[in-house]
């Protein structure tokens, strides 16, 4: 049990303004101006102990440093039709915002196919939504090794959405295994979930596979698609890489090529849940319940 919280606060701010130079800059990115808040994420993804939160944040700091992840919103993925393929095959954006003002940010997991171009350019592009939704919304209360270990506790609720029969029957065996700040913030809705969430946004900010009506139809323009380039949300993105890039090197053409980062090692606890999936998938294709699209699917924790 970590100690009370405002003295984990006031612990690991001391132990913070010890750091050496390169971490002291890279962690002022982190927290612009919201050093307490940020401090208080730490903590919480690690249970109030001040120990372990020390070393998870001074690892995500070494970690920025290593791949220079400060810079990398002045690294737009080009040419321009590159980019747009990512999110063609990256399906992920910023639909609005809850009545808390929360930002809401759909993942098309099941519909995701990543092979539009190289891992890097895909770990590239998720680094920077969350760092422009970091710099720009400043929102720093609000997914994968990454976030875990270098964004915690920026997110409130994952709801799931039109989840197939396998999924549900995965998360039974999965579900047990996370901590349970984790299991918490995880609601499996039925459908698309339409009702549920209206409860908490209003029907504007709804992402556009959950504005079904009874028919089944939904409206779904470019402009509603949250996963699409045209969106409001990537195109701001993108112009504000392009702008920073520019700023930085103002006399030199963009270049092409994949900005490239460091994976972390997975936690014991995630190769764990990994071998329990796989376990859970393989028990599946055994009992011909797998669909012959799922054959040689592979749980991979490296």
């Amino acid at each position: 049990m970590g100690i009370v919280s405002q003295e984990a606060i006031l612990e690991l701010q001391a132990l913070m303004d010890s750091v050496e130079e390169p971490l002291n800059i890279t962690f002022q990115n982190v927290h612009q101006g919201f050093r307490a808040e940020t401090l208080v994420r730490f903590l919480k993804a690690r249970d109030w102990n001040v120990a372990k939160a020390h070393k998870m944040l001074v690892d995500c700091l070494h970690w920025r440093v290593q791949n220079t992840i400060d810079d990398i919103l002045a690294k737009p993925i080009v040419p321009i039709e590159l980019y747009g393929a990512v999110r063609d095959s990256q399906l992920i954006g910023m639909s609005g915002y809850s009545r808390e003002g929360l930002p809401v940010f759909a993942i098309g997991v099941g519909l995701s196919t990543f092979d539009k171009a190289s891992v890097h350019y895909y770990v590239q592009s998720h680094i920077q939504i969350n760092e422009y939704r970091d710099r720009v919304i400043l929102l720093l209360t609000i997914i994968s090794t990454i976030d875990d270990l270098n964004y915690p506790e920026k997110t409130n609720t994952y709801y799931i959405v039109n989840a197939p029969y396998i999924f549900s029957a995965c998360c039974k065996v999965v579900k047990p295994l996370l901590q349970e700040r984790t299991r918490k913030k995880i609601q499996v809705l039925p459908g698309c979930g339409r009702d549920e969430l209206l409860k908490i946004m209003d029907i504007a900010s709804l992402p556009h596979f959950c504005r079904k009506d009874g028919s089944g139809s939904s409206r779904n323009s470019e402009n509603e698609n949250c996963f699409s380039l045209d969106h409001p949300f990537h195109q701001q993105l993108y112009n504000y890489i392009k702008q920073q890039s520019l700023i930085t090197e103002p006399a030199q053409p963009i270049k092409q090529g994949s900005f490239h980062v460091d994976l972390p090692e997975p936690a014991a606890e995630e190769t764990e849940i990994a071998k329990s999936l796989e376990s859970e998938l393989q028990k599946f294709e055994k009992g011909n319940m797998l669909s012959k699209s799922t054959d040689g699917i592979k749980i991979d924790d490296d």
